[in-house]
């Protein structure tokens, strides 16, 4: 098991009620419990959650594609006999 250090570690205090910006002991202890975890586990879980909901998970990209862009892919695409697929992914009106 990693060894503690006081650098990564924060103090946590529970809310005397449960509200918006906060979760009473008795919560997170029952939360714990739902889940099969221990309190600390549960704030984790918690804490990743949201992080998923609210943070990026990739890196920005430089935004839509350029009509020259579109135009280079389409070129490049391997061609067939049907060419008739439809795409969300590409707006193919010129810019």
């Amino acid at each position: 098991m990693a060894t503690r250090t006081i650098a990564n570690q924060i103090a946590f205090r529970y809310r005397t009620t449960d509200s918006a910006t906060g979760v009473t002991r008795e919560t997170a202890k029952r939360l714990a419990e739902q889940l099969g975890v221990d309190e600390t586990q549960a704030i984790h879980r918690a804490l990743r959650d949201l992080a998923v909901k609210l943070l990026p998970q990739y890196e920005a990209d430089d935004g839509p594609l350029t009509a020259t862009q579109v135009r280079d892919i389409k070129k490049r695409a391997p061609q067939g006999n049907k060419r008739s697929v439809r795409s969300s992914l590409l707006d193919t009106e010129t810019r």
